[in-house]
């Protein structure tokens, strides 16, 4: 028995499968495979009958549009949008009155600046009543009798700025009193205006007040609060009292004079005397919500100075 021979003929039986595979490849590429072989392809071979890059992405957007389905499906979302557009509108008119903003922040300086003499010293004032034109009422900047947001907005932010820095000359400044400062003032106002609304409500007053121009109303004090911190911080306590006593007459005086036209009767406006039990009730609304804004001023502002 030879060893080497067997070794050959073992050897010949281990290759003849390898063999046999490679001839069953062969003949299968002749024509009889199933599958074609991409292995060899690029990456472009896949997609040799469909365009390629941009050219793609804009061939199916045509195929998609072409679609009547894909039309009306985007037809009838666009319509399902604006449906629920228009009725958040509507809604959040109901209860924040955005149309309306715009026409108590339609100002300029020089309406500004009358105003703030206005609200400072309104004894030498002599007509008080809203200008109209066409049952509308004129713009601010055309009117210093009208109401307007700016001066509380900006009265508010500079009385939190003037709080900060009465806290920092006093070595007690922080963020989170600070905070607390303009909170209390905004929840104090925020009260204020629903009091107000209540006392309206209860005495069944017909008038043409809004909760914006209570609102505005009631931010005029900032601007005497602000005066009066000035004051302290710069020339002690005694000029703060002064300022601040000198400022919520003003304000005083501002609203009683302001608010007659809009509360009381005709009769009471015209300086007339006022009889019936409804008038003296809307006499004695507006006297307490003139009195209200010293008691205000005097409590968001005596601890800053001292």
């Amino acid at each position: 028995m030879d060893y080497t021979a067997s070794q050959s003929g073992f050897r010949q039986r281990k290759l003849q499968p390898s063999t046999r595979l490679r001839n069953s490849s062969a003949d299968v590429s002749d024509g009889s495979q199933l599958f074609e072989d991409m292995s060899g392809s690029g990456p472009g071979a896949y997609s040799r009958n469909q365009p390629a890059g941009p050219q793609a992405a804009w061939y199916a957007g045509q195929s998609f549009l072409s679609d009547p389905m894909s039309s009306l499906a985007m037809t009838y979302g666009s319509s399902l949008a604006s449906q629920g557009k228009d009725m958040v509108d509507k809604n959040l008119d109901r209860f924040i009155p955005i149309s309306k903003l715009k026409y108590y922040f339609a100002v300029d300086t020089v309406y500004v600046g009358k105003k703030l003499g206005l609200l400072v010293f309104p004894y030498m004032h002599k007509n008080w009543e809203v200008s109209y034109q066409q049952d509308t009422p004129v713009a601010p900047r055309f009117d210093v009798n009208a109401p307007d947001l700016y001066i509380p907005a900006m009265g508010f932010i500079t009385y939190v700025l003037v709080a900060g820095l009465a806290l920092g000359t006093q070595n007690r400044f922080s963020p989170e009193l600070l905070g607390v400062q303009a909170s209390s003032a905004l929840v104090w106002l925020i009260m204020e205006v629903l009091l107000v609304l209540l006392s309206l409500y209860l005495i069944t007053v017909n008038t043409d007040l809004t909760t914006i121009d209570l609102l505005a109303f009631s931010g005029y004090k900032y601007v005497g609060m602000i005066v009066g911190v000035v004051a302290g911080l710069l020339f002690g306590r005694l000029a703060y009292f002064l300022s601040l006593l000198w400022c919520c007459a003003a304000i005083f005086v501002f609203m009683i004079r302001t608010l007659r036209l809009k509360l009381l009767s005709e009769a009471a406006a015209e300086g007339k005397l006022v009889r019936g039990a409804r008038n003296q009730l809307r006499m004695y609304l507006t006297m307490s919500i003139a009195a209200a804004q010293p008691v205000f001023m005097y409590w968001l502002t005596y601890h800053l100075i001292r």
